[in-house]
């Protein structure tokens, strides 16, 4: 039986490995995000350059064989702009030096594969199983053989937990969130499913920010249906 310690949290950063299988996982990256924040007044220059770097650095530590990443690679829809179309497509070239780079769309990924180099694979929205992992952006309901994984890897919903400290104060950090389905709630949609376990990654673009799964949940459609409050929630420094 597969275990959580064949899915681990890469060290202080936001990126999953699976040893056995050297595979790397990366969610979020939410390229061209600053544009909308530019938007909505918050003005920051582009942070491409030190996603690509920092997703670097961890492949060349790692040396993965399958780099997947978890939807919600470009940010801005319906339509994106060319310096974001630029940046994705110099990326995904780039890190595909490094495995085998596969793509699980996500909310934001319309049209990704018009930018898309030629030896990405692009894999369906509704999820994809490697070795018996399922994997799902979490944005919509997946296939019903990614809900009979024993485990399943999501994103989504760039998970925070809020803390207070002793004067009241609040702040948030970033986490990964470890919990199960809430059995009779999940077999209202998916009748067979079993006893799965859920790993919902963090996001990896630090600008996105984030939803406090401690007061507010967890969004998209695995929202209704896991259990928040007796999930297990881990620090990026663990």
């Amino acid at each position: 039986m597969k275990s959580y310690s064949d899915l681990q949290p890469f060290s202080k950063e936001p990126a999953l490995i699976i040893p056995k299988q050297k595979k790397l996982v990366f969610a979020d990256l939410h390229i061209g995000i600053e544009k909308e924040l530019r938007e909505s007044g918050v003005h920051t220059s582009t942070i491409t350059e030190k996603i690509q770097k920092k997703i670097i650095q961890i492949c060349k530590k790692f040396n993965p064989r399958d780099i997947i990443l978890l939807g919600d690679i470009k940010h801005n829809i319906p339509t994106s702009t060319a310096r974001e179309r630029k940046d994705v497509t110099n990326l995904l070239e780039c890190i595909c030096n490094f495995g085998e780079v596969h793509i699980i769309p996500g909310n934001h990924d319309g049209n990704v594969n018009k930018i898309t180099p030629s030896q990405v694979k692009i894999h369906s929205s509704s999820g994809a199983i490697f070795n018996d992992i399922g994997f799902v952006h979490g944005h919509r309901w997946p296939d019903s053989n990614i809900i009979n994984c024993k485990h399943i890897v999501t994103a989504h919903t760039h998970p925070t937990v809020m803390l207070t400290d002793r004067l009241g104060h609040r702040y948030f950090e970033t986490c990964w969130v470890r919990t199960k389905f809430l059995k009779e709630k999940i077999q209202d949609k998916y009748p067979e499913s079993g006893d799965s376990e859920i790993l919902i990654m963090p996001a990896f673009n630090p600008l996105c920010g984030g939803m406090a799964i401690n007061s507010e949940g967890v969004t998209g459609p695995f929202g209704k249906v896991i259990d928040v409050k007796n999930a297990d929630i881990y620090l990026l420094d663990g």
